[in-house]
């Protein structure tokens, strides 16, 4: 399998490292088999899968969207759903959520829909539950837990002296 890519943020370097070419959006479209949406929603990717696009994919391509509900445009998908200009779509999010039951998306046989849940299982409140009390283990020795987000914390002179205190008691 080759992997293609657009990416606005991702440096050339890490792409390459991956295993991944980066290419224009638009060519993403032309030449994938599998398009999957995993961007945030924001006023640039709002319908950013629109019919413009939806008309670059082949025939036999599948788009599949992990992201959030409007980064496509719903109606321009189910008219390319329903024409079979492509093969299929897999949704975990639609717009709006959630689907009315009577959305004509919803009846079509080349789709299949899923609660934006996917990662929900015992493994992954396990792991949570494990990661949890290994940060307050770590604390409690006096050292930096792995999952700190705001690094800059860190450095506050506050914080360093109460991991001294942690890690001498």
């Amino acid at each position: 399998m080759h992997f293609i890519a657009h990416d606005p943020y991702v440096s050339p370097a890490l792409a390459n490292e991956l295993g991944i070419t980066l290419v224009d959006l638009d060519a993403v479209f032309r030449e994938s088999d599998f398009v999957t949406l995993n961007c945030p929603l924001t006023a640039e990717t709002k319908h950013l899968v629109d019919a413009r696009r939806l008309s670059l994919m082949k025939s036999t391509a599948f788009l599949i969207n992990c992201a959030r509900g409007p980064v496509v445009d719903q109606r321009a998908l189910t008219k390319a759903l329903q024409e079979r200009r492509i093969a299929g779509a897999g949704l975990d999010v639609f717009d709006p959520e959630p689907p009315h039951p009577d959305d004509p998306l919803l009846k079509l046989d080349n789709i299949i829909v899923t609660p934006h849940a996917l990662c929900w299982t015992d493994q992954m409140f396990e792991g949570i539950g494990a990661t949890d009390v290994k940060a307050v283990l770590d604390l409690s020795r006096g050292r930096v837990p792995a999952g700190i987000v705001n690094r800059a914390v860190l450095d506050n002179p506050i914080w360093q002296q109460r991991l001294k205190r942690y890690a001498a008691s």
